[in-house]
């Protein structure tokens, strides 16, 4: 059997319970115990701030936070600050990369080209904007990026963890969006696949409908675990 990955889809997991098992996971592949994975799930309204550290990119004080039921958290990605909520496809690859796959900046242009095939797929023309990583539709952006590579302990690779945030659902660029400058971007606004589209899809359909892109760009062979049936 060649290059296997293992995909699972969660329909709503709370961050810390996320951002736990992902250091779970990633330290079983370090140790060779576990193969590389695909996490696909949904986080309730959930506010996490990157590495870069703008607090004054959070328009929100804790007062508002604490009523509109958003957490909070400052995490180990790159990045700045932005929203994952109902509707959004966040996507967490536990990858090892290694040998001719080491190239760090090649895994972020892999993961955007990723979401720009399977908007094609859609007939939506998207792309990048050289300035900032995440793909675009025109000078909206439908998926934000942000990455963590943990070295591995006894040899020369990493590990990755954290990855993509795919707006699905109409609606959510309002929702939380609202509340911050997302990745501190002023200038450009979100979408969402249904807004640019104009048609409706469940976040489970595109989870299942997302994972042979994935795996024809990262080069498996094979694919286990679980994804949803299509709510279609």
């Amino acid at each position: 059997m060649g290059k296997e990955l293992h995909v699972s889809y969660t329909p709503m997991m709370g961050y810390d319970a996320a951002w736990d098992l992902q250091k779970s996971i990633v330290k079983s592949i370090d140790l060779g115990e576990q193969q590389d994975t695909l996490l696909l799930l949904q986080h309730p309204p959930t506010y996490t701030i990157g590495s870069q550290r703008h607090p004054e990119h959070l328009l929100l004080s804790k007062e508002e936070l604490e009523e509109k039921g958003i957490g909070l958290f400052e995490i180990d990605r790159g990045g700045d600050i932005t929203y994952h909520g109902p509707g959004q496809l966040v996507g967490y690859p536990l990858l090892v990369l290694e040998g001719e796959g080491l190239d760090l900046h090649a895994y972020l242009r892999n993961l955007e080209q990723v979401i720009i095939n399977y908007l094609k797929h859609h007939g939506i023309d998207a792309g990048r904007k050289p300035e900032y990583t995440g793909v675009w539709v025109g000078d909206l952006k439908v998926c934000a990026i942000g990455v963590k590579f943990n070295k591995c302990r006894s040899r020369r690779a990493f590990v990755t963890s954290h990855g993509f945030a795919f707006n699905i659902k109409a609606g959510i660029e309002t929702q939380g969006f609202s509340g911050i400058i997302p990745c501190g971007i002023q200038e450009y606004g979100v979408s969402s696949l249904e807004g640019c589209t104009g048609k409706t899809f469940s976040v489970e359909q595109v989870a299942e409908e997302i994972v042979p892109f994935f795996a024809e760009v990262f080069r498996y062979e094979a694919v286990a675990g679980t994804v949803p049936g299509s709510a279609r």
